[in-house]
């Protein structure tokens, strides 16, 4: 099966072609833009199907990564997933970042738990503890600094995520994190997304509000019918 992965959810905009039954990528492009995913994401999808040398009627599968991360980044990626997804016949996947991360570490991890740190911005953490088999034994969930580090040290785990280095800091470990990125790499994606279940549409992994809110002032009355 050839499956496209799509991860937007950090300041990377990146797609890439991978062949799960050969477990080979095909074509990949990753662009660091911080902001402007939404302009960039089509180029990128395409420049990863032209080193592939493939065409959207090849693909069975797409995988997106559905955060938490950037709200409109995460936005854009779930929303052209679903979009080509549609267009095409064929099943979306989400994979979280923490799950993605997660794996990534999983290598330099051992035999130890790893947990998964993002900076989520205004003092809390986006955080998942995994077991050694790479199962889920702590949220989803968003902490404090201080509630990150006591989970750390509870769980003996390998720490990872762009959130990881604070964390070790706040809970003293003598060992410093070596996986401090935002986002896995979009090949990590693609794996996830190949093994996991045919469930519902994908959807954005938010764990706290949205920091843009309306503005009440701008709100006019409804007028009765």
């Amino acid at each position: 099966m050839i499956l496209l992965a799509i991860d937007t959810a950090s300041t990377l905009c990146a797609a890439c072609l991978h062949d799960s039954v050969a477990d080979v990528e095909l074509g990949r492009v990753v662009l660091d833009l911080g902001k402007g995913h939404a302009e960039h994401l089509t180029v990128v999808v395409d420049g990863a199907m032209r080193q592939a040398g493939l065409g959207f009627p090849d693909l069975g599968r797409i995988a997106v990564s559905v955060g938490p991360g950037s709200f409109t980044g995460v936005r854009v990626g779930v929303a052209a997933a679903r979009g080509y997804a549609l267009a095409l016949g064929i099943p979306a996947i989400g994979v979280t970042t923490l799950e993605a991360i997660a794996t990534q570490a999983r290598i330099r991890a051992g035999e130890r738990p790893v947990m998964v740190a993002l900076d989520a911005g205004r003092g809390e953490i986006n955080l998942a503890v995994y077991d050694v088999a790479g199962k889920v034994v702590h949220g989803p969930a968003a902490a404090t600094l201080a509630q990150a580090a006591q989970l750390a040290r509870d769980h003996g785990a390998y720490l990872a995520g762009s959130a990881a280095a604070s964390v070790a800091r706040e809970a003293d470990l003598a060992s410093r994190p070596s996986l401090t990125a935002a986002t896995a790499d979009i090949a990590i994606y693609a794996r996830l997304g190949a093994t996991k279940d045919i469930g519902g549409k994908p959807k954005p992994l938010y764990l706290r509000a949205a920091d843009a809110k309306p503005q009440a002032g701008f709100v006019l009355p409804r007028i009765p019918s």
